[in-house]
């Protein structure tokens, strides 16, 4: 009975998720002039875009750094704030992103970092620098502040619900002995949530690795990430082969991040049972 009414659902994931997936995979090895098997694609693949996959990783590595750094110590203040107003004040704004979707987000970093932008703009009329200065940030790094701003409320989400739920015996009984609200958290809270951590870092990571509309909008040349590459050769070439092969590579990258967080998860446990 449960797999029957499980069916339409299952049925639904693997037609429209499943089967796409699997189909792209396999034919990321045919060559679709000959209709041979191979490797051919995946040479294509990197003989083009080797220093966009690069790309690639260095800024989903940088994002995915800066969003675990900055969710920890917002979920850290959540927790140890001790200013009433200033937490409620925090929590109130920093979920707003979370509502925004990334073609939009990546719209308003088009605007907000451009030459003449808003961000430009206001450091001028605060005097901090001189129009001549002034410099635009649509490249790697106006990407990065987008992934970050995108990915924080998430990331940020996951992690302060589970310092919330924590017992705040340790915490206060740290915090009466003498330890900072800094020492706290990074030797009493963090290692707690690790596993939250692991989860919304690495879901935040394949999400930066999925995205088209931010690379696309933020950066205006060359190197680029590998998802714009994709839509390139589809769009442009019609050459399934190389884009189902930069498919293949961006799963390879997600597949790599989740079996570090298993093997770390799997040693968890394994020290769990020997206790």
């Amino acid at each position: 009975m449960p797999i029957a009414l499980l069916s339409p659902a299952l049925l639904m994931v693997g037609l429209l998720f499943v089967y796409p997936l699997l189909f792209s995979l396999a034919y990321a090895f045919r060559n679709e002039a000959t209709g041979a098997w191979g490797l051919v694609n995946f040479e294509k693949a990197f003989e083009l875009y080797s220093n966009d996959i690069l790309y690639t990783v260095f800024i989903l590595v940088l994002a995915t750094v800066l969003t675990g750094l900055f969710a920890v110590a917002i979920g850290g203040y959540l927790t140890l704030g001790e200013n009433r107003r200033t937490v409620a004040i925090l929590r109130w704004l920093y979920r707003w992103p979370l509502f925004i979707p990334m073609v939009v987000a990546g719209q308003l970093m088009r605007t907000f970092l451009a030459k003449n932008g808003m961000l430009n703009n206001g450091l001028m009329s605060l005097g901090l620098i001189e129009p001549i200065n002034a410099v635009s940030m649509l490249d790697w790094r106006g990407v990065v502040i987008t992934f970050v701003w995108k990915q924080l409320p998430f990331a940020a989400l996951l992690i302060s619900g589970a310092m919330a739920s924590m017992d705040r015996s340790m915490i206060e009984s740290a915090r009466n002995l003498g330890a900072s609200r800094f020492h706290a958290l990074v030797e009493i809270v963090i290692p707690q949530v690790k596993a939250s951590i692991a989860v919304s870092l690495i879901l935040s990571f394949v999400t930066m690795l999925s995205a088209l509309s931010v690379p696309m909008m933020v950066i205006a040349g060359s190197p680029t990430m590998i998802t714009v590459d994709m839509a390139w050769r589809v769009n442009s070439y019609s050459d399934y082969g190389v884009a189902n092969a930069l498919g293949f590579i961006s799963c390879a990258m997600s597949g790599v991040v989740a079996w570090f967080y298993l093997r770390q998860s799997v040693r968890e446990q394994s020290r769990i049972v020997a206790k």
